[in-house]
């Protein structure tokens, strides 16, 4: 049974009035969120009558109640879910559907079109698909999409046991009183919301709150607009978010910049890439409780966690009670229980997860991590640098919004940077570059920089959780990258 079921269930016994989860125009109880499932499933299993119980059911739809229903639905009838990110473009959704298999796609019915069910507000329709089946993993419950470093995204096999192991062991590292009204400001279809967010909350007996994505302002950049995230905050009282170091830079300058105070939230999870611990400090200087985190999507997103009573400057917390963590002799951390169950048409996962990941554990059981090993960088000088570390100085910043640090068997390293405003000219990027230099050694310092518009997941720039995509802006910046003095 599952635990996020069972925990919906005892809820809408014990609590039956409570708000579970929260809309742009509507609002579920516990109680009618029970009976939302119940209405799902017969609908699904009717839909999905001659869909094999083993073929996995995409969920293409904006973040809302109807999107949580269909997925908790899911894991009831223990059907594989494939949530796709809506800012997939259309070859990495086709991809995605067609590299696992899917055989039906849930989403919004166009006008029109007869609708099949309505469901938290929204007209939702299944709509078959003819991908040839694929032999997924056994025991498989999700299969999400991370774009990593490459163009095509690689499915990731998760069990329910393994997503449900995160969600719990979050509510145990935060208490269950930190879920209070949850906003996700990420989509729904993006792995990190998905475990840490909804099923933490719904685990917890918390309320979820999860506005369409235009509420929160996201235009074709794909970035929500700052001002209207904290304008909801406030107007629904939200006690948590989650979020990428890019957005927390936004929310803590628009603070910064107004004034403006945002009292309700007690808890903002922050990860995703690299996060400089000056910007957790601004943040926390203007009533923002920042706490850095670490996850994978092969370890079913979080793997350690700053918290309010366990909390370390320049670290990522200490891992979740489920989670086996080790240093091997070359710096790369290793998840010794098996975190995922294997990529989509690999063989399974076996054993130990090397995570690609270099970090150490410090005395007290903090994680602090330097970077990724596949992207070390070696000079001419024969020095190793993590790009990640610099680009957390360049980070920490205020005119600085985003940048990647390049200089495999350079002279010098050269990064390409996005101001943070559009009125910032280049004496005022090549003074943050100066007092970003003026933090790190000689060989890890900056020697060129060039302004690039805004990285964008739409353009293959940017992971889901905010990572640059190094191979694809190196494509894009090739001549400047390799332009010797």
């Amino acid at each position: 049974m599952s635990r996020v079921l069972s925990a919906v269930a005892s809820h809408a016994a014990l609590q039956p009035n409570s708000q579970a989860i929260r809309g742009q125009d509507i609002a579920l109880s516990y109680a009618d969120l029970a009976k939302a499932l119940d209405s799902a499933k017969t609908w699904l299993e009717a839909e999905l009558a001659n869909v094999p119980r083993d073929a996995p059911v995409a969920i293409a739809l904006d973040n809302g109640p109807a999107w949580v229903v269909l997925d908790l639905a899911l894991i009831g009838l223990r059907r594989p879910c494939l949530p796709l990110p809506q800012f997939f473009n259309a070859e990495q959704r086709a991809h995605a559907l067609a590299d696992c298999g899917a055989a039906a796609i849930l989403r919004a019915a166009q006008p029109g079109e007869a609708t099949g069910v309505r469901l938290g507000g929204t007209a939702v329709v299944a709509q078959p698909l003819t991908a040839p089946s694929r032999q997924l993993h056994v025991g498989a419950a999700k299969i999400t999409y991370t774009s990593g470093s490459t163009g095509r995204p690689k499915g990731v096999c998760l069990s329910l046991a393994q997503m449900e192991n995160v969600a719990a062991s979050v509510v145990t590292a935060l208490g269950a009183t930190y879920a209070g009204a949850h906003m996700p400001v990420l989509p729904l279809g993006v792995l990190l919301e998905n475990v840490a967010g909804l099923y933490a909350v719904m685990l917890a007996g918390g309320a979820y709150f999860a506005p369409p994505l235009r509420a929160l302002g996201y235009g074709q950049d794909f970035k929500p607009d700052i001002k209207q995230l904290a304008d909801l905050v406030e107007a629904q009282a939200i006690t948590s978010l989650i979020m990428p170091p890019e957005l927390l830079r936004g929310l803590t300058q628009l603070l910064v910049a107004t004034g403006r105070r945002l009292p309700s939230l007690r808890f903002v999870a922050v990860g995703g890439a690299k996060v400089a611990p000056q910007l957790v400090e601004a943040a926390r200087d203007v009533g923002l409780p920042a706490h850095e985190g670490y996850g994978l999507t092969e370890c079913a997103s979080v793997v350690s966690l700053n918290t309010p009573t366990a909390d370390r400057s320049g670290a990522v917390g200490r891992p979740l009670a489920h989670v086996d963590l080790r240093v091997a002799a070359d710096g790369e951390l290793i998840i010794g229980n098996a975190p995922f169950l294997g990529y989509v048409g690999e063989a399974a996962q076996v054993g130990a997860f090397a995570t690609g990941d270099i970090g150490r554990i410090d005395p007290q059981g903090f994680v602090a991590i330097s970077g990724r090993k596949s992207n070390m960088l070696i000079t001419a000088m024969g020095r190793n640098v993590a790009p990640e570390w610099v680009e957390s100085e360049l980070a920490a910043q205020p005119e600085i919004a985003q940048s990647v640090v390049f200089g495999e068997g350079a002279d010098e390293l050269c990064a390409l940077l996005v101001p943070s405003g559009t009125g910032l000219g280049e004496t005022a990027v090549a003074q943050a570059v100066a007092r970003a230099n003026a933090a790190l050694p000689p060989y890890a310092r900056i020697g060129r920089w060039r302004v690039a518009a805004p990285f964008d997941p739409t353009r293959g720039e940017l992971t889901a959780n905010g990572r640059p995509r190094r191979e694809a802006l190196a494509a894009a910046h090739r001549e400047f990258i390799d332009f010797q003095p």
